[in-house]
């Protein structure tokens, strides 16, 4: 079955970076886009950054834009979203999310908390 494994998250400080990765299996990743979503407290989830198959195309939410870049390597089954100039409101849980054979597929997602 599909697994998406997320990881790199944890406490910075305003100003700082982290590199988040998301480790896919049970799928030939190389075929599908993938995206990175977030979820802060009592907000809906939303789609942060996606990047197509072939890593041809990508884009990114408005308040991301120029601060976060997604990347993926389809040899290690594994997306990227480096994160930088992190601000307190980019604090949620990032998710790692494809589209499988018609189904949306989650990770279990990890706490990004920007913070001094």
């Amino acid at each position: 079955q599909v697994q998406l494994v997320e990881s790199g998250g944890g406490l910075v400080q305003p100003g700082g970076s982290l590199r988040l990765s998301c480790a896919a299996s049970g799928f030939i990743f190389s075929s599908y886009a993938m995206n990175w979503y977030r979820q802060a407290p009592g907000k809906e989830r939303e789609l942060v950054a996606a990047v197509t198959s072939d890593s041809g195309s990508t884009k990114y939410a408005d308040s991301v834009k120029g601060r976060f870049t997604i990347s993926r390597d389809n040899a290690k089954n594994t997306v990227y979203l480096q994160m930088n100039s992190l601000k307190p409101e980019d604090t949620a849980v990032y998710y790692c999310n494809c589209r499988v054979r018609g189904r949306s597929e989650w990770g279990q997602g990890t706490q990004v908390t920007v913070s001094s």
